[in-house]
């Protein structure tokens, strides 16, 4: 019985009462230019009634960088993930940034998507025989 008790206890004293609620969780760049980096910020809000941390956000590879709030953003509040995709190869990209927090739920995946496109290269000129 005390066992049942105080594995009871932990659970409660884990438990937060704040809520990560994000504006969207995947964005579609569309198509982008090769070699020019792109960046998206999903907005999130703590709808709980306790501050909420975002502990850390982990992207799915080293082609797409992050940030974050860092401050821990009171209820009503609201902040920031950021992914910055650098686009350094032609095609289609899913990628995907795990984030973690003190909230509920404490793991979420955001997924940013798109189209890398090779540029254009110039056309030369041709010679103007009609004149």
């Amino acid at each position: 019985m005390a066992i049942a008790f105080m594995a009871m206890t932990i659970v409660h004293a884990q438990q937060n009462d704040s809520t990560v609620v994000f504006n969207k969780t995947v964005h579609d760049f569309g198509d982008i230019a090769q070699g020019v980096p792109q960046t998206y910020s999903f907005e999130f809000k703590n709808t709980g009634k306790e501050v909420l941390t975002i502990d850390n956000v982990r992207p799915s590879c080293g082609c797409t960088s992050s940030g974050w709030t860092k401050e821990p953003v009171k209820p009503g509040g609201k902040g920031y993930v950021s992914a910055t995709y650098n686009a350094a190869r032609t095609g289609v990209f899913n990628k995907s940034l795990t984030v973690t927090s003190n909230g509920t739920p404490n793991i979420i995946t955001l997924r940013i998507k798109g189209n890398v496109v090779a540029p254009v290269a110039p056309q030369e000129s041709l010679p103007d025989n009609n004149k």
